[in-house]
């Protein structure tokens, strides 16, 4: 069954329209997605994204838990910061990517994508020693993100986190926990808040300026700064080391999938993600073919028109490894010239 926001009264009110996502039935746009986008990188906007999974863990069992789930090294994090990582299948392949907040020696949250929240509490759960709780019955989730997003959070809760920091504040008895996360490439935060405070929380961010924004203008953001989308560009047939993220891989701990990215490591990748950039008119879309002058192939996985360079950009993997610059993606029988591009793409 499609679940709905707590905030989604106060979406329709703003003329929101809606769409599926990971079984929510969420905000896509308000008005126009480039103006939503334009808000977000130049000002601030607010995005509400309790579809997104999130639970506690706590307990003697915790960090051997996490630390044997996921491919970063929850060991390392220290009370109070935030790390990425992600949970690997034996083939070293993507299950999910994730945040998981450090609050004390013990006690973490750990914030899946809204799909496979379910199937990451379970794993989580099913381990000795732990105790989980899921949050996403009882909070709101809204991500408050650009430049101005941190005076925006202070303005409004009183504070506002450091980069991937995490910290509590109490409103008139009622916990707010945020981090020094987003998933836009921009400043801000992400806040995680109770039912009873959302809507307040909400409405007051509107008022201050903080402009409404929905899943499309999230996406486009995401895209332009080079983040990868979990279901396109990440899935179980990819490992992190082929998706250039191997900095969310800490080799001095055990986890599932270890010994296929050590292989993997030490024989060297037969495929990677590469960003580019459209030299012609065209719109690269997801399963749309890649290739290049020396015979690498591929698909690409994210494409869209980034709304601050005005050109076509993405990403895709290609197979074998290539060094030169030159890339062509079919767009609808026609081979469009490409260049291989570093996100940021906008920067």
């Amino acid at each position: 069954m499609t679940q709905r926001s707590p905030l989604y009264q106060l979406h329709d009110g703003l003329g929101a329209r809606f769409t599926d996502f990971g079984g929510w039935e969420m905000p896509v746009r308000y008005g126009a997605v480039l103006d939503e986008h334009r808000a977000v990188r130049n000002h601030v906007g607010w995005f509400d994204v309790s579809h997104l999974g999130r639970f506690t863990c706590r307990g003697a069992g915790a960090v051997p838990t996490l630390s044997r789930l996921f491919s970063n090294n929850v060991d390392k994090l220290e009370p109070g910061r935030t790390h990425y990582t992600m949970m690997l299948n034996e083939n070293g392949g993507v299950l999910d990517d994730l945040l998981i907040w450090r609050w004390e020696d013990d006690e973490f949250w750990v914030l899946p994508n809204a799909a496979n929240h379910d199937m990451v509490l379970a794993a989580v759960a099913g381990e000795p020693d732990v105790e989980v709780e899921d949050l996403r019955p009882t909070t709101v989730m809204i991500a408050v993100q650009g430049p101005k997003g941190p005076e925006t959070l202070a303005e409004i809760v009183g504070g506002a986190p450091k980069r991937f920091g995490t910290t509590r504040l109490d409103i008139d008895g009622d916990e707010i926990a945020m981090a020094g996360t987003g998933y836009t490439g921009e400043r801000g935060g992400e806040l995680v808040v109770p039912l009873s405070r959302a809507d307040s929380i909400a409405e007051q961010l509107t008022s201050v300026g903080a402009v409404p924004c929905g899943l499309a203008a999230r996406d486009t953001l995401r895209l332009e700064a080079g983040l990868p989308l979990w279901g396109q560009d990440l899935d179980p047939e990819h490992t992190p080391l082929e998706a250039g993220l191997g900095f969310a891989v800490d080799w001095d701990h055990d986890f599932v999938g270890k010994t296929a990215l050590e292989t993997q490591r030490d024989n060297g990748l037969a495929r990677h993600l590469v960003g580019f950039r459209l030299a012609d008119r065209g719109i690269p879309r997801e399963g749309y073919p890649m290739r290049t002058p020396d015979g690498a192939e591929g698909i690409v996985t994210s494409g869209n028109v980034s709304p601050m360079i005005d050109d076509a950009i993405g990403m895709g993997y290609l197979s074998p490894i290539h060094h030169r610059d030159e890339i062509e993606i079919e767009i609808r029988g026609r081979w469009v010239p490409a260049r291989r591009a570093s996100p940021p793409f906008h920067r």
